[in-house]
């Protein structure tokens, strides 16, 4: 599925992948310096949100760019684009 994705909502998402990225870099530094189990669960939760918040924001923008695409109005092409997003909601779940 191709998104076509506003600049500022691709910055966002870009954002969150990045804040997402250094939350990893920390967590392995954490294992490598032996830190507490506790603050590395935290952090790794902390990133494995900021993930699903980046596709959460992506699927979000295929949805709105689906519902107001004028060639989706063929019943066919909606339905499988509604089953494609649908799988794509799942995969984060």
């Amino acid at each position: 599925m191709e998104l076509a994705m506003a600049a500022e909502e691709l910055k966002t998402v870009v954002n969150r992948l990045r804040r997402a990225q250094g939350q990893i870099a920390g967590v392995i530094k954490m294992i490598e310096e032996g830190r507490d189990c506790e603050d590395v669960v935290t952090q790794l939760a902390a990133a494995s949100r900021a993930l699903d918040k980046a596709g959460f924001a992506i699927i979000a923008t295929g949805l709105q760019h689906c519902l107001t695409d004028p060639d989706m109005a063929v019943s066919g092409d909606r339905e499988q684009m509604r089953t494609r997003l649908e799988k794509l909601f799942l995969s984060l779940a």
